[in-house]
């Protein structure tokens, strides 16, 4: 029996998890390269192997013989594109042909949001290593706004009266299960993965407000306030970096614009905030 033809990383996390459910249910056979395959899902068709981003000999191996990559960025941290650039050259050494990265929306060497640049720049190596590409720029989870209140139901941070296409973690995994599933026809194609709306994070709480039934406001902070109010966690000096400047980027404009990728990749449109709130568990 042939090795299977696809690799997807990240099968443990939620996004990775995702797709690699859509798939099995596709009947496409696959690899799962996780850094624990005692964690990985069980699924038809799918064979778990060891491999982290930074343990070359690793990828390497679990990479031989497959055909297309869904590359999903590493956890964050102070050397994440550094694990990329690794990982992108031992994709290459192993063989792999296609390579499709999960970016982030508006990546660009002077983005605002401090991971942007990171995406960007592994963007740039995918594209220098000479393998075929196709890049999701996801714009921010939709699933994630419920974390962005605290208890006492207040979005804190300096964003502004900015907007945001938050998406679907569902529709982001739908489109990369499609591209997947015919990557020569996405070949060199970079797609914006949006909501189905731009919002303000007022309008954001005012969506979990009507859903949850539990008041939510937005209190705009100052850039300065935004740090002071953040400093008790301990975090290093790039992790704040990161947190904050995912407000000032919506601040920026450069989280704001709806695209209809979505529903080009996947034939369904995509999925309003509403929806995904309400679909979520105690939504």
């Amino acid at each position: 029996m042939p090795e299977p033809a696809v690799v997807v990383t990240g099968a443990t996390g939620r996004l990775g998890g995702r797709v690699a459910r859509r798939l099995a249910e596709e009947g496409v056979p696959q690899r799962l390269l996780v850094r624990s395959p005692e964690r990985a899902p069980r699924l038809p068709g799918a064979t778990a192997v060891r491999g982290s981003y930074d343990d070359h000999d690793a990828v390497v191996h679990g990479l031989t013989g497959a055909e297309t990559l869904l590359m999903v960025s590493a956890s964050e941290s102070v050397d994440r594109l550094a694990h990329h650039k690794a990982f992108v050259d031992a994709a290459v050494e192993a063989g792999v042909r296609h390579v499709v990265y999960v970016s982030f929306f508006g990546a660009a060497p002077d983005a605002t949001f401090t991971l942007a640049r990171d995406h960007f720049h592994t963007e740039e190596h995918i594209r220098a290593s000479g393998l075929a590409c196709t890049f999701l720029r996801d714009n921010l989870y939709a699933e994630f706004v419920p974390d962005l209140a605290g208890a006492d139901g207040v979005i804190r941070g300096p964003a502004g009266q900015g907007r945001a296409a938050f998406v679907s973690q569902d529709d982001i995994a739908d489109a990369a299960a499609a591209v997947l599933a015919r990557p020569g026809e996405h070949a060199g194609a970079t797609y914006d993965l949006t909501g189905p709306e731009s919002l303000s994070l007022a309008e954001a709480a005012a969506v979990l407000t009507e859903v949850r039934g539990r008041t939510v406001t937005y209190h705009p902070e100052t850039v300065e306030e935004a740090y002071a109010s953040r400093a008790s966690y301990g975090a290093p000096p790039w992790q704040l970096d990161a947190w904050v400047s995912t407000y000032t980027a919506i601040a920026a404009g450069e989280l704001d614009g709806v695209s209809d990728a979505v529903a080009r990749l996947t034939g369904h449109p995509a999925t309003p905030l509403a929806d995904v709130i309400r679909g979520m568990t105690g939504g």
